[in-house]
């Protein structure tokens, strides 16, 4: 009789299965139980494939040991690309690089994201930029959060001193077990006040790639991607509306008349179909390419400070 492992399958069988553990329970365990030759297993030392969370990649990483099979869904520190104002800084290093190598043609590459400032380490340079555009929008956001949290557009810097009085920027406020509170630091960025509308409504496009090494850089893009829509139609009218400014499905699926059947969401098919059908398929090829030149730019950025291995 052949040998079991601790998940109840023989070993002939496990040999033929990638064994995986999960550290969240939400879609990913289900969808990772649902597919074909993936197995389940809870002894810390007998997987293949881990999807792991952030706490785990912070306290558990450096001293767990990994056979050469195993691999995780985090690099080490991936917080370099995930992080706003990391992002930012590896961006504008790699922008003055191809400027130094290559000259401000190769470095305006670079260019496709608008005015940005870290906050508060950079408030003063922002306060500059911010009074040499009278009357513009800006945009603030917390640099480790998601669902749209902490999102807010301004146009005043009245607003910038009311926010630096809060809670977030203040370290010497204690929090309610009396300990001292971090400074929680936002990024800063020229709002784009004429974005592409379809409908009317403002959206965005979210594409997944996969990095399986960064030395070399090896890149896997997932061509299902989708688009998410505002719910109500654009207006500068009114800048602290999230259901017009911000995309975030977890923002959209509140507002009053969102209907939860039509959803705020088309495939990346769906999306392309359209512009095809309005631009001609010429433009759309090609702005689908500059796209993904985006993606690398964006991951050669960092590709120099990631820990490979």
């Amino acid at each position: 009789m052949p040998k079991t492992v601790n998940n109840g399958k023989s070993k002939a069988s496990s040999e033929k299965c990638i064994r995986f553990r999960c550290s969240l329970q939400n879609t990913i365990l289900d969808v990772l139980r649902a597919r074909p030759g993936w197995i389940e297993v809870t002894n810390e030392g007998s997987w293949d494939f881990y999807w792991a969370d952030v706490w785990w990649m912070k306290e558990i990483f450096d001293r767990a040991y990994l056979e050469d099979q195993m691999r995780i869904n985090h690099f080490r520190n991936h917080y370099e690309l995930t992080r706003k104002n990391l992002m930012v800084k590896n961006l504008k290093r790699l922008r003055r690089q191809l400027e130094r190598d290559s000259g401000k043609s190769e470095a305006q590459k670079c260019d496709f994201f608008p005015s940005t400032f870290e906050l508060p380490s950079e408030y003063h340079i922002f306060v500059d930029e911010f009074r040499k555009c009278p009357g513009s929008i800006w945009i603030m956001k917390p640099i480790a959060k998601s669902q749209g949290k902490g999102i807010f557009l301004f146009k005043r810097l009245k607003d910038i001193t009311d926010w630096k009085r809060g809670v977030e920027y203040q370290p010497q406020l204690l929090s309610p077990d009396g300990t001292s509170q971090a400074i929680e630091t936002y990024v800063v960025q020229r709002y784009i006040e004429n974005p592409y509308l379809i409908g009317g409504r403002k959206f965005d496009i979210r594409v997944y790639v996969l990095v399986t090494s960064y030395t070399p850089l090896k890149v896997w893009l997932y061509r299902s991607g989708f688009a998410r829509f505002a719910n109500n139609r654009y207006s500068l009218t009114s800048i602290d509306d999230n259901y017009v400014h911000l995309t975030n499905v977890a923002i959209q699926k509140t507002a009053p008349d969102y209907d939860p059947e039509k959803g705020c969401k088309w495939s990346i098919q769906q999306l392309r179909r359209y512009l095809t059908a309005k631009h001609g398929q010429r433009k759309i090829n090609y702005l689908f390419q500059q796209i993904t030149n985006i993606f690398v730019l964006s991951l050669q950025s960092c590709q120099r400070v990631i820990i490979n291995d």
